[in-house]
């Protein structure tokens, strides 16, 4: 424990992650005594609060969920998101996960389709439909996945209400695209359960299964993009357990809009925080060029789109010229023109599935 220059002076220092590592873990520091509007020792207390609950939880041997800790002493700690930041302080401190500590998050990613069954280590399994969603499970709590060779395609949306729109249309089984496939959603930012996921189907499925992300065409939905195929920029200790490389950029992109009849007024002007996270994007060394032209784009139309712009489409023969089985369905049968929104997706699944298995044959 480092003196500080101060007479007795307590210093701790923790894992600082809001800056990119680069050699060397960066770090921040905590002074008791310090100058402060509020009492110094409170981000002590907190800390030590939650170095106890978790050394309780390792020698109980029961895991515990943030919210669980936040809970002990609502009062101490006064919101939900110091024990989230806390607890993953530690945990890239120590360089171990937060399984490692007996913490666990809630889960609230979601799953439907068909093609995957899910066993769980007290015996159960679960069987997903292409119609209901099912709560992904904690990764402590699977023992192992099973896949059949009838799954074809995967993909995972970023807003939960579309993919809610998706469920409905039961797209996992939908005559028109080839084959079975899984549709996935962190609701925007994915928790670990999620990304967990995702990164187990990137590593054991065939490569001629892609795993596509539907994401809104702005800063802010290619960051959710970023977060499951490079991980976390604040939890780049856990990028080996998270990240999976695997993953393509469905859509939507801004460039791709005025092709299918969606006009400039219609979209969403940027807003200064939109563009701080677009330069911020554009700094990172593992922004792919296509990302860096999207986002240029949006930085010289000053307009972003959402993935819901889609259902204004006007050119619905726009969506064959991706993929010219997006018009019919594997019996012949015409797809029905009035949802834009599926006639955008099987023609890009389409082809992203032709384009997977040439690659991969």
């Amino acid at each position: 424990m480092p003196k500080s220059s101060r007479t007795n002076n307590i210093v701790l220092h923790l894992a600082d992650r809001r800056e990119e590592r680069v050699e060397q873990l960066p770090m921040r520091s905590m002074e008791m005594p310090r100058r402060s509007r509020g009492p110094s020792s409170r981000p002590f207390a907190q800390l030590f609060k939650t170095l106890d609950l978790i050394h309780e939880a390792l020698i109980d041997d029961i895991p515990m969920t943030k919210r669980d800790m936040y809970y002990n002493d609502v009062d101490l700690y006064g919101s939900q998101s110091t024990v989230d930041r806390l607890v993953d302080d530690l945990a890239a401190t120590w360089q171990i996960s937060r399984a490692d500590l007996s913490i666990r998050a809630s889960p609230k990613g979601l799953i439907c389709g068909s093609g995957l069954a899910i066993h769980l280590r007290s015996g159960g399994v679960v069987e997903l439909s292409s119609g209901e969603p099912a709560l992904i499970p904690a990764s402590e709590d699977i023992e192992r996945f099973e896949a059949d060779n009838t799954l074809a395609w995967v993909l995972i949306v970023e807003k939960e209400a579309v993919f809610q729109t998706l469920c409905s249309l039961e797209l996992g089984t939908h005559d028109a695209l080839p084959g079975r496939g899984l549709v996935i959603t962190g609701k925007g930012y994915p928790d670990v359960a999620t990304r967990q996921l995702v990164r187990t189907l990137a590593e054991n499925l065939p490569l001629q299964v892609p795993i596509l992300a539907l994401v809104d065409g702005d800063a802010f939905g290619i960051d959710i993009l970023s977060v499951y195929k490079y991980g976390s920029m604040c939890m780049q200790h856990e990028k080996e357990q998270l990240a999976a490389e695997r993953v393509q950029w469905l859509g939507l992109w801004s460039s791709e809009l005025s092709a299918l009849g969606i006009l400039k007024d219609a979209l969403i002007p940027i807003t200064k925080h939109d563009a701080r996270k677009a330069h911020a994007l554009l700094r990172r060394a593992n922004c792919p060029a296509h990302w860096r032209k999207e986002l240029q784009h949006m930085l010289f139309t000053r307009r972003k789109a959402e993935i819901e712009i889609i259902s204004t489409a006007r050119t619905m023969d726009c969506a064959a010229d991706l993929g010219q089985r997006s018009k019919y369905t594997r019996e012949g049968e015409p797809i029905d023109s009035g949802m834009p929104l599926l006639r955008y997706l099987v023609a890009k699944i389409s082809a992203a599935c032709v384009e997977a298995r040439r690659r991969g044959s």
